[in-house]
């Protein structure tokens, strides 16, 4: 027998409905913080130490993924825990544990190109009155590029031995892979612009299309989402086949015609579940079985609550500052924009 309870209306200000809103906006704010502070950074030692110090942020870091997997991969080998990007590993291995027990949270929660992203898309909604899905002989061949991205580099990093990790990793080019990320974008040419301004138009016309085709990060943390024991779970007691569930989802998942949302596209952004016009009928659980919900505010703290243990604990440790003395980036980050740095150096 179906249900015919309609759901309360939410209330207050962090309420269901835009408690991710609220995280996702500040953890945007939080990174133009750590892009402005870094910016003052390596302006400083671009004039020569003319301009005001800034203190390096060790956020930034969470931009070197690549870097990031390699140190994880050196220190499981050799013990090591790298002082070249240590902030880097952090988070990454942090986005790794979210995704292990909560899904790909920090797709949906945290990435700020996954927010700015998902925005064009709704913005794609009120220009053109909706989005547009492509159809299953185009969707799955272009949902595998991401994954041969990811594909490439992870095996790039299996096959380097200790060695190699090492000489890499203490290399020049790793040591100011932040900075020349940096200048990329700083100095940015007529070529990568177009390319971003691109996928920013592809993405008003087609919801998350980086997130859905193009980024290997969120191919990396997918696969291991699929073994979260928290997943979107619906009740077919109760379900009215509204499809109301499907038509939210922005990862374009068949949510109505599921019990446990187990694809690794899930980014447990709750749309879904906040769509659900019936009592009990989609929630994120523990387990088909289990009575228990965890609702969007919990969730919240929890991601929160991970991302501030992890990196709290880096902090009080001494695992979060990078050790590259300051005569180092005064000396290269002068000239990084006339060198052309090897891996090897």
């Amino acid at each position: 027998m179906h249900s015919t309870k309609r759901k309360k209306k939410f209330g207050g200000f962090l309420n269901e409905r835009n408690i991710r809103l609220f995280v996702q906006s500040a953890f945007l704010l939080l990174i133009l913080l750590i892009g402005y502070e870094f910016y003052g950074f390596v302006r400083y030692y671009q004039s020569g130490g003319t301009t005001p110090y800034f203190e390096r942020p060790p956020g930034v870091e969470g931009f070197l993924p690549i870097s990031s997997l390699m140190g994880i991969k050196y220190f499981l080998l050799s013990g090591d825990f790298n002082t070249i990007h240590p902030a880097g590993m952090v988070l990454f291995f942090t986005f790794f544990i979210i995704a292990l027990f909560l899904k790909k949270g920090f797709c949906g929660w945290i990435c700020p190109i996954g927010f700015l992203s998902e925005y064009l898309g709704k913005l794609g909604d009120k220009i053109f009155g909706h989005t547009f899905n492509l159809p299953r002989w185009l969707d799955y061949p272009l949902r595998s590029l991401k994954y041969l991205l990811m594909l490439f580099f992870v095996w790039a990093i299996i096959t380097m031995s200790a060695e190699d990790l090492k000489a890499f990793i203490y290399g020049n080019y790793n040591k100011f892979a932040d900075v020349m990320m940096l200048m990329f974008f700083v100095n940015i040419s007529a070529f990568s612009l177009g390319v971003i301004i691109v996928l920013a138009l592809l993405s008003l016309f087609i919801k998350n299309f980086w997130c859905r085709y193009l980024c290997p990060y969120g191919a990396f943390l997918g696969f291991f989402s699929i073994f979260s024991p928290l997943k979107i779970t619906r009740n077919p007691e109760t379900c009215t086949d509204c499809r109301h569930c499907t038509k939210a989802c922005p990862q374009n998942i068949q949510v109505h015609s599921k019990i446990r949302i187990r694809s690794d596209e899930c980014m447990a952004c709750y749309q879904c579940v906040l769509a659900c016009p019936e009592t009990d009928t989609l929630k994120m659980r523990l387990s088909k079985k289990s009575k228990k919900e965890i609702p969007a505010k919990l969730y919240a703290a929890i991601i929160v609550g991970i991302f501030l243990l992890f990196t709290g604990a880096a902090m009080v440790t001494g695992n979060w500052k990078n050790h590259i003395k300051k005569e180092e980036y005064l000396e290269w980050i002068p000239k990084l924009d006339t060198l052309n740095l090897q891996h090897t150096e």
